[in-house]
């Protein structure tokens, strides 16, 4: 209330959707006797964010309520940010700017100016307490006359949305014959799980087709290690119905490369932004690196999935991984160059690959045998070496070689062999399958070949351990526990 009556002081109200938000500020902006100055807008209407860009020109303009401040663009968003500092500064008593959004809002806006902290009130807006969505759902019990026999059980569903929690309740209702007011007490006698089961169908004809079309990212890699389903599952998982995208990543050491790929490259964000039904479900903010849910529904939908089932239906081949890597490069600083295009085109692949330039930060100040020794050893599923005539020579080399030999025999070492590197310095590389380069042959023909080999191998095995974990009858559990659950 103190920040409504302060002169040109800006208000950022940020929390999940469904929690009431818009609702409280409306109560509060009338309480504070200015709801006859006020404009709602939404940046879900195209004609109402046209006018947000206007507003710079539009001073004075009363109180300006932008809903769904997270869906403007960074231009338009940086435009209202300068304006929110001009008024602070100029204690404007005419116009005031009030921001409706997603988790984090706040910080979005602040990114624009470090000073503009000091010059608006940030409110957020947490999931309610459970007695509050018992008084909602009390409220609706008195209304019609009855008493909901699963009242606790949506309380517990509902995580703090009053949405959810109305929509669990309207379909109990409806599940007991009960649409209007009765002048009888009636107890309903319905089970928790159908009406869960009976919502849940309902959802996924509106929502299947968009998780899916999520999960498999811009092209489905079957081999790959599903970086977009892990995200929609750690969002499941979020109790803000948000996460940041990077840290979840390192929380999650097994997806951090292809997670961080689909993000720093633009990916993520290009898939959300292609498609009209993500858009309306997920929004990506690539200046703070938040995903977050939009429409609370899509909240209870993925929530309640079944994750191998759905994982299964995406077309993953395998969401089992042992190994921290599918593959570790060993090379000589002269043959960097084919290195660093396998590792770029195993990355779009979205396959995990140690490559020692990309991990430059994670070895500084580390003991570096000691960090690279398991990686050779045990932590990659194959080690790629490239041998060149410079790779018997270098201590590096020798030293990595020295970790992986004994994995030879296990078929889980891949030489590439240049043409200008005598076999004979290889000694148990030659005697093992391995894959030719010729320097003076087309570069991009043998990468193809090689990529394309190394994918179909790490498919192959993919395939091969799936095989062996259908044979049991806990294999689903397995994978929840071992693949999705793993924090």
């Amino acid at each position: 209330m103190v920040a409504l009556k302060t002169a040109g002081r800006g208000i950022v109200v940020e929390g999940p959707s469904g929690i009431g938000k818009t609702t409280s500020v409306i109560n509060a902006i009338k309480d504070a006797g200015l709801a006859e100055k006020v404009l709602v807008l939404s940046a879900r209407k195209a004609d109402e964010v046209e006018l947000i860009k206007e507003l710079p020109k539009q001073v004075p303009f009363g109180v300006v309520v932008i809903d769904d401040f997270h869906r403007l663009d960074r231009k338009v968003k940086k435009q209202i940010a300068d304006l929110m500092k001009s008024l602070a500064d100029d204690g404007a008593a005419h116009s005031k700017i009030i921001i409706l959004g997603i988790t984090n809002a706040g910080q979005t806006l602040i990114s624009f100016g470090k000073d503009l902290a000091n010059r608006i009130e940030v409110i957020p807006f947490e999931a309610n307490p459970e007695y509050k969505v018992e008084e909602l759902i009390k409220k609706g019990e008195l209304a019609l006359n009855i008493n909901i026999n699963i009242a606790s059980d949506i309380v517990k569903d509902a995580q703090g949305s009053f949405y959810l929690a109305q929509m669990l309740a309207y379909n109990t209702c409806l599940r007991a014959g009960i649409l209007k007011w009765s002048e009888s007490l009636i107890e309903t006698q319905e089970s928790h799980e159908s009406v869960k089961t009976q919502v849940m169908t309902a959802l996924s004809r509106i929502f299947h087709d968009t998780a899916i079309s999520f999960a498999r990212g811009t092209k489905l890699r079957r081999e790959g290690r599903a970086p977009y389903l892990h995200l929609l599952y750690w969002l499941s998982q979020s109790k803000t119905w948000v996460i940041n995208a990077e840290r979840e990543a390192d929380r999650h050491p097994e997806q951090r490369g292809s997670v961080s790929q689909v993000v720093t490259k633009g990916f993520l964000e290009e898939l959300i932004s292609s498609s009209d039904d993500l858009q309306k479900v997920l929004h990506f903010d690539n200046t703070s690196g938040n995903l977050a849910i939009q429409d609370p529904q899509f909240v209870f939908y993925i929530r309640n999935l079944s994750w191998p089932q759905f994982a299964d239906e995406v077309g993953f081949i395998s969401l089992e991984f042992p190994s921290r890597y599918d593959f570790a490069l060993s090379f000589a600083g002269s043959d960097r160059d084919i290195a660093e295009a396998i590792f770029n085109c195993l990355s779009e692949n979205e396959l995990e690959v140690f490559y020692d330039k990309n991990e430059q930060h994670r070895i500084l100040a580390q003991d570096v045998e000691e960090y690279l020794a398991p990686i050779y050893a045990s932590d990659a599923q194959f080690v790629v070496c490239i041998l060149g005539p410079d790779y018997p020579k270098k201590i590096w080399t020798k030293f990595e070689s020295s970790q992986f030999k004994q994995r030879f025999k296990s078929g889980d070492v891949i030489p590439i062999v240049l043409s200008s590197a005598p076999l004979g310095v290889f000694d148990t590389a030659t005697s093992v399958g391995y894959l030719p380069w010729d320097r003076a042959s087309v570069f991009e023909y043998q990468l193809k070949n090689v990529v394309e080999t190394l994918l179909k191998k790490c498919a192959e095995t993919r395939s091969s351990r799936r095989h062996e974990f259908d044979g049991d009858n806990n294999f689903l559990t397995e994978q929840i526990a071992l693949n999705l659950v793993a924090e």
